[in-house]
């Protein structure tokens, strides 16, 4: 086993310590989507502690069901971080998007983010913007709207003190930004302050000639990774070589979580038990 792990390129790292998260959805409009546990909070929290995890990663309605469900205060009575909070359930319940050419939706999309911004914040967490990015049937004017939209969220969490984390999303999703080689482009070209990006290794599959060489081209913009397989099962259930990808994110001494944002599949307690194995094959401690 050692010699394959030194082969892989992931043998025990010396420097951040990469922590492993697991999603809950608490969303019943996104039923079939990638997450691993589904409408409990507290079954999710157990089982994801059972299971060896450090940290949820929370797909929610909005910030104020956060709040009624108390959702820090229950990861944490099992000793769980809440890794990030995801925004999208303002596409999937109400259609709303940043680039949006009706400025009276822009405007509620940026309402419903940036409550979710503050929430993330009472528990040290970042809000990831992936779905809520939208589509352009003018894309570059869109992409201008995304920007200004960026840059006043990240001005919001930073006053909060947390990163917001912007995501790329493979181009049967939005037609806006698709590789992380964009996402950074976008945030340095627009000098967007305090936004990170999220690398999604299913959206990366599709859209990287090389994974591992598109992570490590983030370096320090790297705030999120969602480890997930080519064919947005856990890791280990797909094609994706998952070895150069482990070897990039300890080269740029990346120190984040790396979430299993996947399909339940064959159901959420093997999934979530297979996420832990490519875990601790990647990233032993």
């Amino acid at each position: 086993m050692a010699k394959e792990l030194k082969k892989n390129g992931d043998s025990t790292p010396a420097g951040p310590v990469i922590r492993p998260a697991v999603t809950i959805s608490l969303v019943p409009e996104a039923r079939g989507g990638p997450f691993v546990f589904w409408d409990n909070l507290e079954a999710g929290c157990a089982s994801a502690a059972e299971l060896g995890f450090d940290a949820v990663e929370v797909f929610a309605p909005s910030a104020a069901s956060l709040e009624k469900a108390k959702a820090g205060d229950v990861a944490a009575s099992h000793g769980l971080k809440i890794a990030a909070i995801g925004t999208g359930a303002g596409w999937v319940t109400r259609q709303l998007t940043l680039t949006s050419p009706d400025p009276a939706i822009r405007k509620e999309a940026k309402r419903f983010v940036g409550e979710m911004i503050d929430w993330a914040a009472t528990v040290g967490a970042p809000a990831i913007v992936g779905s809520m990015q939208g589509r352009g049937a003018n894309r570059e004017e869109a992409l201008k709207l995304l920007a200004v939209a960026l840059v006043e969220l990240g001005a919001r969490a930073a006053d909060l003190g947390v990163p917001l984390v912007f995501e790329p999303l493979n181009r049967f999703e939005t037609n806006l930004v698709n590789r992380l080689k964009d996402g950074r482009d976008l945030v340095e070209s627009h000098e967007i302050r305090n936004v990170k990006l999220l690398a999604d290794l299913f959206h990366a599959n599709i859209e990287e000639e090389s994974i591992g060489k598109a992570v490590a081209g983030l370096g320090p913009l790297l705030g999120h990774v969602h480890w997930a397989d080519s064919n947005r099962r856990a890791m280990g259930f797909g094609h994706t070589g998952a070895g150069p990808v482990a070897a990039a994110l300890r080269k740029i001494g990346y120190g984040g979580y790396i979430s299993a944002e996947v399909l339940p599949l064959p159901d959420s307690k093997a999934a979530a038990a297979q996420t832990m194995k490519s875990f601790r094959r990647y990233f032993p401690r």
